[in-house]
């Protein structure tokens, strides 16, 4: 089964190490971020890997290689110019079945054989791993009985309110008849790929709802935390992100 790593975006959030060093190269420890993802997915049975690369592609084509050393195969395909988040998927060849795509800035101890057979048992068109995260304003919220900026008045007051909402982990797995709604040679996004199936009205969404670790690196935030745990030895970061998997194996065998 192929899985396509998204690993060509700039990491704006995170200038300016994004400027000399791709953000799916960013440390961890001794290792880069999309190193611990590489093997992770190895450890899972999935080694067929297409990197999206854009952006420095140079440096991952060079620490990754033809991904022997990980025990995986790697294939690249290059953005010409930015082409979002679901736009690369063109440029990869032979996705004639079931696949899996994810962003190469992510840390999660996601099972990704489980997320691949309740996709399956359950004939969505498209499964997206889900989330839900707590996000705090950094504002008092005023909220006002008019927008007449003259005679408006305050009806309430929240001091840097947060917000609770399932979010998108950056992890799908799909069918291969979405390519179908995806243009050529622009650029498009993921939320752009869901609407057009809502839109249709024919095709299963599904969810998949994860509780587990998971931290988006290309926010400052999420990266000093995972850096913090590192160096702290609070938590062993790669074991969490293998133990389920080593687990599974051994009570399999």
């Amino acid at each position: 089964m192929k899985t396509v790593i998204l690993a060509g975006g700039k990491g704006t959030r995170l200038m300016p190490y994004t400027a000399v060093l791709p953000k799916p190269l960013m440390p961890l420890g001794d290792r880069a971020i999309l190193e611990l993802v590489v093997r992770q997915l190895a450890h899972q049975g999935l080694r067929d890997i297409t990197l999206s690369v854009s952006h420095l592609a140079h440096l991952v084509e060079a620490v990754f290689g033809s991904g022997s050393d990980y025990g995986v195969e790697i294939t690249y395909v290059r953005e010409d110019f930015p082409l979002g988040t679901a736009g690369p998927l063109r440029l990869v060849g032979d996705l004639d079945g079931t696949f899996l795509v994810l962003n190469g800035d992510l840390v999660t101890a996601l099972d990704y054989r489980d997320l691949i057979r309740r996709h399956r048992a359950s004939g969505n068109t498209i499964t997206i791993a889900t989330k839900r995260r707590e996000v705090r304003l950094d504002y008092g919220v005023i909220e006002i009985d008019s927008d007449n900026r003259d005679g408006a008045r305050i009806i309430g007051f929240h001091e840097k309110p947060s917000i609770d909402r399932m979010v998108s982990m950056g992890i799908y797995v799909l069918e291969p008849e979405v390519l179908e709604l995806i243009p050529e040679r622009r650029a498009f996004d993921f939320p752009e790929l869901v609407n057009a199936l809502l839109a249709d009205g024919t095709q299963r969404i599904g969810a998949y709802v994860y509780d587990g670790l998971w931290l988006d690196i290309g926010r400052h935030e999420d990266y000093e935390q995972a850096v913090t745990l590192h160096e702290e030895g609070s938590l062993e970061l790669e074991a969490a992100l293998l133990s389920r998997v080593h687990a599974r194996s051994v009570s399999s065998a």
